[in-house]
């Protein structure tokens, strides 16, 4: 069990204490949005624009002669519309790409489950390589000293951190943000 492992477990069920207030506040706030807020929008612009816009244009009456059919007609022009934008805002922008960011930067616990998982694919990659060498008795000096450093730098962030400090976001930035440092051996696996 790793040190950050261990911290983070001991804390979980004061943390739930602690924010209860918190935590229900944001429940309501997702519950208003997401959707009883949007369903009174939906209600209320769907009659403003009709008895307040379309009923005073006799031009626009011809078009949608009653309320039931003006719903209709925006609905099934407006639903698979706000899809596409909705697809458009997750895979086509980088607008969810900066949501993400910007989650990640301000969330602790997901930094440091991003900089674990990066950490762990880091020292795995390496003791495979090393370990289908040691298979042969092909481990050199420099290797061997490799490993050593990306153990030490493991453990150093893992000894230094906490959720409070800026090691795992200093971490994203110099190792995951720009290209890897990591060199790939020039003849990997069994050789």
């Amino acid at each position: 069990m790793v040190a950050s492992d261990v911290d983070i477990h001991q804390k979980k069920y004061s943390i739930v204490k602690k924010t209860l207030g918190y935590r229900a506040w944001f429940y309501f706030r997702m519950g208003w949005t997401t959707y009883f807020a949007f369903i009174l929008a939906a209600i209320n612009t769907l009659t403003v624009t009709y008895f307040l816009a379309i009923e005073n244009y006799p031009e626009l009456m011809a078009v949608f002669p009653s309320f039931e059919i003006y719903i209709v007609i925006i609905t099934s022009i407006g639903i698979p519309t706000l899809i596409f934008v909705g697809y458009s805002h997750y895979k086509k922008t980088k607008v969810f790409k900066s949501e993400v960011d910007i989650l990640v930067e301000s969330n602790p616990i997901l930094r440091r489950t991003t900089v674990n998982a990066d950490m762990n694919l880091r020292f795995s990659i390496k003791l495979f390589d090393l370990l289908l060498k040691l298979s042969k008795n092909k481990i050199s000096e420099d290797e061997l000293n490799d490993a050593k450093k990306i153990q030490n730098e493991i453990m150093d962030l893992i000894k230094n951190r906490s959720l409070s400090n800026e090691l795992d976001m200093n971490y994203m930035n110099e190792k995951m943000r720009k290209k890897s440092d990591y060199v790939l051996p020039k003849n990997p696996g069994l050789v």
